[in-house]
């Protein structure tokens, strides 16, 4: 049997495709989570100068110095981002007790810069964190969420890791 490709009807109805397409770019944007849909800020640290960006109605809270910050979920105060950063110590690596195992970098910022990214899951709570050695500087930033609901917050965590930025 033939079936001539003049004989197959095309439904698609193109006044839809304008809604298609906005569903298909929202998906690449900035994620939202939990349903909810904020502005964004960004977090400049005065002492090390690094930034990440936060979602504008999460709650900050300072430590008592300046090596960084924490943000907490307006909806769900178990769930935080955080960034912090310090000097790093010179050891004496010629002995066996301060030798440590080093990572190779498995993530980069969209700076470029190189760095290794952990996730821990654990059994009441799970963590992403990265982790950036620069000019004698260590940087870090992790997000934490209950493992129950770390799935839901993973996408967004990685967001704003993504966008951790270092100082030029």
């Amino acid at each position: 049997m033939i079936i001539s490709t003049k004989a197959i009807a095309w439904n698609f109805d193109w006044r839809i495709y304008p809604l298609i397409l906005s569903l298909a770019l929202s998906a690449c944007g900035v994620p939202s989570f939990q349903g909810e849909r904020n502005s964004w800020k960004t977090y400049k640290n005065s002492r090390y100068g690094f930034e990440f960006p936060y979602p504008s109605n999460w709650e900050e809270v300072k430590p008592d110095n300046d090596d960084g910050i924490v943000f907490i979920s307006p909806q769900k105060k178990s769930v935080e981002i955080r960034g912090w950063a310090g000097n790093q110590l010179l050891t004496n690596t010629n002995t066996s007790s301060n030798r440590k195992k080093s990572i190779n970098p498995n993530f980069k910022n969209i700076q470029g810069i190189a760095g290794v990214m952990t996730v821990e899951i654990g059994t009441t709570e799970s963590i992403v964190a990265i982790k950036f050695n620069q000019g004698g500087v260590k940087y870090y930033w992790q997000g934490k969420a209950p493992s129950s609901e770390f799935n839901d917050y993973y996408r967004f965590f990685y967001y704003i890791a993504q966008h951790y930025r270092l100082p030029q």
